[in-house]
């Protein structure tokens, strides 16, 4: 354990004995199905024959309400699944927040009561991202057989989230400095963190996509490393403050991660930290990638399933940024749930788990 390691266990420990303790986890992976919440009778139908007993719902603009939040559980469970988290993408991605932009605080209020209201609905965790000029992506790739999936060039990527648009050299008109990052948030997450303690809610924070170190003028210094990782979490100081690992974009990142994503499933998963996975794959580290089949890109997705078993990781794990196979979404969805499946059963047979 390295000097940081030790540090975050020491405080989360004196933290642990001041606050309520959050219920703890269940053993075994929770598999997860992504959804919007208008999904048909079908589709949860179809989400059942493959086996998957937790959903991930997306919710739409002005959608994240407690009454929402109710119904959308009560027509999950019905059908016989459970609910892992609800999302919005309002509660992510804030420039307000991460840049100390006019509307700050009433950014932080709204996120403050959409934590209560997970809480009050029998939700235990919410994932948050702190990218100030969202999602970089270039356009126009197709990886095996054609199929449409994102990808990212440094030369000519530019970043979207939520209806905006952002662009280098200066997405937000200067160049900010990381010591500004950390202030603000150090600002935030001092007031988010004690609203999700009471509200029995874990959140987990999800890596700079891509974790490039610094775009349209704004460093991804704090969740595009794994020093910046620990030092966050040190920051927040909470039990119910970890990590969301998006394994993709953890691999975009390659080397300037600091860590590649076995080391910090291994690092993270012994902090107590590790509460969900986004499990997929890409065909190399940045300047340049293509997200591909599970199946298809440059890391041994096998080993990262035996990781995590190795490891007792017991938060949800979700496929994501799926390519579209032909005729329909379900395909490339029910290709890459079924493969996530079976390496899940085969490192649980390997490590007699």
């Amino acid at each position: 354990m390295d000097r940081r390691q030790f540090g975050l266990t020491g405080l989360a420990l004196s933290a642990a004995a001041a606050v309520k303790p959050l219920p703890p986890l269940s053993p075994g992976i929770k598999i997860s199905m992504q959804v919007n919440e208008n999904v048909t009778n079908e589709e949860l139908l179809w989400v059942q024959q493959m086996g998957i007993e937790y959903l991930n719902v997306q919710t739409g603009p002005g959608k994240a309400t407690l009454d929402n939040f109710l119904a959308i559980k009560k027509r999950v469970e019905a059908a016989g699944l459970k609910v892992w988290n609800i999302s919005n993408n309002d509660n992510r991605n804030i420039e307000e927040v991460t840049l100390n932009l006019p509307g700050r605080d009433g950014k932080i209020a709204w996120l403050k009561q959409y934590i209560r209201d997970t809480g009050k609905a029998g939700i235990g965790y919410i994932t948050y991202a702190h990218m100030a000029n969202g999602i970089w992506s270039s356009k126009g790739e197709t990886t095996r057989g054609g199929a449409a999936a994102r990808s990212f060039h440094l030369k000519d990527a530019k970043g979207f989230w939520n209806g905006k648009t952002y662009d280098q050299p200066l997405s937000h008109g200067r160049k900010y400095s990381k010591e500004e990052l950390w202030e603000n948030y150090t600002y935030f997450i001092k007031q988010i963190a004690p609203v999700a303690e009471e509200a029995g809610v874990r959140i987990g924070i999800h890596p700079d996509d891509p974790p490039v170190p610094e775009l349209g003028g704004i460093p991804r210094h704090i969740f595009g490393t794994y020093d910046g990782y620990v030092k966050a979490l040190e920051i927040a100081n909470s039990p119910a403050i970890g990590v969301c690992l998006c394994c993709g974009t953890w691999m975009e990142g390659g080397k300037s991660t600091g860590k590649d994503v076995y080391e910090a499933v291994r690092g993270f998963a012994k902090m107590g930290k590790l509460w969900k996975i986004h499990f997929r794959n890409v065909t190399g580290p940045i300047p340049d990638f293509v997200e591909t089949y599970i199946d298809n890109g440059y890391t041994d997705m096998y080993k990262l399933m035996r990781t995590l078993v190795e490891v007792d990781f017991r938060g949800n794990l979700i496929a994501d940024h799926v390519p579209q196979m032909a005729a329909g979404r379900s395909n490339g969805w029910s290709y890459s749930m079924g493969y996530i499946r079976a390496l899940h059963q085969a490192a649980k047979a390997e490590l007699k788990k």
